[in-house]
């Protein structure tokens, strides 16, 4: 009587995974090492009145069809007024407008108190000074643990003016030295970015 040979399965040389992922203040300590651009989401409530908050996760997707996305907290206040608009505006902000960004930091009050802005075409407020507007109908809405991922679907995009951008880097604000703007883009970033796969 002849039995068969079961082949051993190789040990897996990946390391055991921790029950249970890394510290909060771990998580915000090293994440904090990758400098983001800062913009204002903007919209207009069912009662007509502004909503806006100021994040640092906003990111572009995909170009076909045209996405952009964003991640509000589960807690925020204001991003439950953002989703029953159905449609908001990106303002993406310039270095000198570091006080703009601490007013739509913060929770409640008047965030729209003496800040010039206009209407976009659904609404959404584009306020004045910024370095471009992207707005957006919303698309979707994913898990994204503590934080939600909203999709937006552009529908217009406007470049106002030449500048530095806002950065957060390591929980401060900080600018780029000089000034950086479209016309002094070197032709190698450019041709670098036309090779991107991200």
């Amino acid at each position: 009587m002849s039995t068969l040979a079961t082949a051993s399965t190789p040990p897996d040389p990946r390391p055991p995974r921790a029950p249970s992922g890394p510290a909060d203040a771990d998580m915000k300590t090293v994440l904090s090492s990758f400098c983001t651009g800062v913009a204002v989401i903007t919209a207009c409530g069912s009662d007509g009145r502004p909503v806006g908050m100021a994040v640092q996760s906003f990111s572009s997707v995909s170009l076909d069809p045209p996405l952009v996305c964003f991640c509000p907290a589960r807690t925020s206040a204001t991003w439950p007024r953002i989703r029953a608009a159905g449609a908001f505006a990106v303002n993406i902000l310039a270095a000198d407008q570091e006080e703009l960004c601490r007013r739509f930091a913060v929770t409640g009050g008047d965030k729209f108190a003496d800040v010039p802005w206009r209407p976009g075409a659904a609404g959404a407020p584009l306020l004045d000074g910024v370095l471009a507007t992207v707005e957006c109908a919303l698309e979707d809405v994913l898990d994204g643990g503590d934080h939600l991922i909203a999709l937006g679907r552009v529908t217009t995009l406007t470049a106002h003016r030449d500048g530095a951008p806002l950065l957060y880097f390591r929980r401060t604000y900080g600018r780029l030295p000089g000034s950086v703007g479209r016309a002094s883009m070197s032709s190698s970033m450019a041709a670098a970015r036309s090779r991107s796969e991200a």
